[in-house]
Protein backbone atom coordinates (compact mmCIF):
# COMPACT_ATOMS: atom_id res chain seq x y z
CA UNK A 1 0.00 0.00 0.00
CA UNK A 2 1.45 3.32 -1.21
CA UNK A 3 1.78 6.28 1.21
CA UNK A 4 -0.88 8.55 1.42
CA UNK A 5 1.42 11.63 1.10
CA UNK A 6 2.61 9.71 -2.25
CA UNK A 7 -0.99 9.29 -3.54
CA UNK A 8 -1.69 13.39 -2.96
CA UNK A 9 1.81 13.93 -4.68
CA UNK A 10 0.68 12.51 -7.49
CA UNK A 11 -3.23 14.05 -7.65
CA UNK A 12 -1.17 17.25 -7.55
CA UNK A 13 1.52 16.86 -9.98
CA UNK A 14 -1.79 15.61 -12.77
CA UNK A 15 -3.23 18.97 -11.56
CA UNK A 16 -0.06 20.83 -12.37
CA UNK A 17 0.23 19.36 -15.36
CA UNK A 18 -3.27 20.40 -16.65
CA UNK A 19 -2.73 23.43 -15.52
CA UNK A 20 0.33 23.95 -17.43
CA UNK A 21 0.20 21.95 -20.40
CA UNK A 22 -0.76 24.64 -23.15
CA UNK A 23 1.73 27.07 -21.37
CA UNK A 24 4.57 24.05 -22.30
CA UNK A 25 3.16 22.94 -25.93
CA UNK A 26 3.46 27.14 -26.49
CA UNK A 27 6.92 27.38 -24.76
CA UNK A 28 8.31 24.64 -27.08
CA UNK A 29 7.09 25.62 -30.13
CA UNK A 30 8.90 28.84 -29.52
CA UNK A 31 12.05 27.22 -28.99
CA UNK A 32 11.80 24.86 -31.96
CA UNK A 33 10.89 27.54 -34.22
CA UNK A 34 13.45 28.29 -37.14
CA UNK A 35 12.00 31.71 -37.62
CA UNK A 36 12.03 32.68 -34.11
CA UNK A 37 15.50 34.97 -33.43
CA UNK A 38 17.76 33.85 -30.24
CA UNK A 39 16.37 36.26 -28.21
CA UNK A 40 12.65 34.98 -28.19
CA UNK A 41 13.73 30.95 -27.78
CA UNK A 42 16.27 32.56 -24.78
CA UNK A 43 12.75 33.74 -23.19
CA UNK A 44 10.98 31.06 -23.82
CA UNK A 45 13.44 28.76 -22.13
CA UNK A 46 13.76 30.99 -19.19
CA UNK A 47 10.23 31.02 -19.40
CA UNK A 48 9.71 27.15 -19.49
CA UNK A 49 12.62 26.41 -17.01
CA UNK A 50 10.68 29.08 -14.44
CA UNK A 51 7.35 26.62 -14.36
CA UNK A 52 6.79 24.16 -11.68
CA UNK A 53 9.06 21.00 -11.90
CA UNK A 54 6.27 18.53 -11.33
CA UNK A 55 3.70 20.14 -14.58
CA UNK A 56 5.87 18.07 -16.73
CA UNK A 57 4.16 14.93 -17.85
CA UNK A 58 7.58 12.94 -17.46
CA UNK A 59 7.03 13.17 -13.58
CA UNK A 60 3.96 11.75 -13.34
CA UNK A 61 3.94 7.76 -12.44
CA UNK A 62 1.32 5.43 -12.63
CA UNK A 63 0.02 3.64 -9.76
CA UNK A 64 -2.10 0.74 -9.20
CA UNK A 65 -5.80 1.72 -8.69
CA UNK A 66 -6.52 -0.03 -5.81
CA UNK A 67 -3.51 0.16 -3.66
CA UNK A 68 -1.30 3.06 -5.16
CA UNK A 69 1.40 0.66 -6.14
CA UNK A 70 3.76 2.26 -8.92
CA UNK A 71 5.90 -0.70 -9.54
CA UNK A 72 5.32 -3.49 -11.70
CA UNK A 73 1.70 -1.90 -13.05
CA UNK A 74 0.08 -3.43 -15.90
CA UNK A 75 -1.53 -0.65 -18.12
CA UNK A 76 -4.00 -3.14 -19.47
CA UNK A 77 -6.06 -3.25 -16.25
CA UNK A 78 -4.32 -0.49 -14.13
CA UNK A 79 -3.25 -2.90 -11.72
CA UNK A 80 -0.39 -4.00 -10.36
CA UNK A 81 0.91 -7.19 -10.02
CA UNK A 82 -0.22 -8.09 -6.65
CA UNK A 83 -3.95 -7.40 -7.10
CA UNK A 84 -3.30 -8.22 -11.22
CA UNK A 85 -3.08 -11.87 -9.13
CA UNK A 86 -6.25 -11.65 -7.28
CA UNK A 87 -8.11 -10.53 -9.81
CA UNK A 88 -7.19 -13.60 -12.11
CA UNK A 89 -7.28 -16.54 -9.55
CA UNK A 90 -10.73 -15.11 -8.87
CA UNK A 91 -11.72 -14.97 -12.81
CA UNK A 92 -12.53 -10.98 -12.93
CA UNK A 93 -9.99 -11.03 -15.79
CA UNK A 94 -11.61 -12.34 -18.99
CA UNK A 95 -9.06 -14.51 -21.05
CA UNK A 96 -6.88 -15.14 -18.25
CA UNK A 97 -6.11 -17.78 -16.20
CA UNK A 98 -3.33 -19.23 -14.07
CA UNK A 99 -0.53 -21.43 -15.87
CA UNK A 100 -0.37 -24.82 -14.88
CA UNK A 101 1.46 -27.60 -16.37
Amino acid sequence: MAKTSMKVREINRIALNTKFHDTRLQLKVIIRDLNATDEEKDQAEGALQGLPRDSSITRQRKRCRLCGRSRSYNRLTGLCRIHMRHAVMNGLVPGMRKASW
